[in-house]
């Protein structure tokens, strides 16, 4: 007979949501420092923003933070989609951004010496 095991704490999906709330309030108060505390240094985003391909490193999304500043109106909702005891993926469903835009967002985490990160984001942008 299989063990049956819990194999993922709560912990981890506390510090999850806690890890992509790093994110958000980044975006709220318009610091890509504050964005960057969420994601690992190596990271990569893809989608599109106004119909232009925003891809390639992390970096993108800092300097569109810094180039558009604060969502002081920004609402989100996060849903863990599937997690494992080092992967996970949250969707992030955002209204109402810097630049008053609405998003899908897809986030892959990764656990690294016990921290979770970002280590990829995908995206799509809807029209107005």
């Amino acid at each position: 007979m299989a063990k049956n095991i819990k194999v993922v704490p709560t912990q981890d999906y506390d510090d999850v949501i806690s890890a992509v709330s790093e994110y958000v309030e980044g975006l709220r108060v318009g610091s890509s420092k504050g964005v960057a505390q969420a994601f690992n240094p190596d990271a990569v985003m893809y989608g599109f923003t106004n119909g232009k391909l925003l891809g390639g490193t992390i970096r993108n999304l800092f300097d569109f933070v810094d180039q558009n500043g604060s969502a002081p109106d920004i609402k989100t909702r996060l849903d863990i989609l599937a997690i494992t005891p080092t992967t996970a993926v949250v969707r992030v469903d955002m209204e109402n951004d810097a630049i008053g835009a609405d998003y899908t967002d897809f986030h892959t985490l990764l656990k690294q010496d016990g921290r979770w990160t970002i280590i990829a984001k995908v995206y799509h942008q809807y029209e107005d």
